[in-house]
């Protein structure tokens, strides 16, 4: 699919969400903030935890952790959480050992198995990649909220204007 295709079907997707637009705003603000994190065997579940006790759109959530954490963009968003984790966390952890664990996950289809490789990165390469992300991800999600309520304020009122002219 080129990038022209890719945008317009997630464009699409998100005009045919329907909902309080408040709602869908945090849905999707929370879907990037999942989706920045570090955390990739982890983000579906995590959303539909964080939805469901927020009373949020999960479908605008998932749709926008599809957009924001995906295979062009998990290697930027990694290095740059353990770049702002190795600065804000008394630890230093190398990004060779970060990409050697990044790819066997990715590659490897048992969900225990990536729980296990996870597991041996020690708590150190955790907190520097959860710090990291969080401050990473703050931004984006303010960034998002925002953006999106006011595109689903815009649908809304294009479906009532176009509710009452029919």
């Amino acid at each position: 699919m080129t990038p022209k295709r890719t945008f317009r079907y997630y464009y699409l997707r998100f005009t045919r969400l329907r909902g309080e637009p408040k709602a869908l705003a945090r849905g999707t603000a929370i879907g990037t903030f999942l989706g920045v994190l570090p955390s990739i065997p982890f983000h579906t579940v995590t959303v539909l935890i964080v939805t469901f006790i927020t009373r949020t759109s999960t479908i605008a959530a998932l749709l926008a952790t599809l957009i924001v954490c995906n295979p062009l963009t998990y290697i930027p968003q990694y290095y740059l959480s353990l770049l702002i984790g190795n600065f804000l966390t008394p630890y230093t952890i190398s990004w060779e050992r970060i990409k050697t664990v990044l790819d066997v996950i990715l590659h490897e289809s048992g969900f225990m198995v990536r729980l296990d490789i996870l597991a041996s990165l020690g708590y150190e390469v955790i907190i520097v990649l959860l710090v990291g992300g969080i401050v990473l991800a703050i931004p984006f999600t303010i960034g998002s909220y925002f953006l999106s309520l006011r595109f689903f304020i815009r649908i809304n009122e294009h479906r009532r204007k176009k509710h009452i002219l029919s």
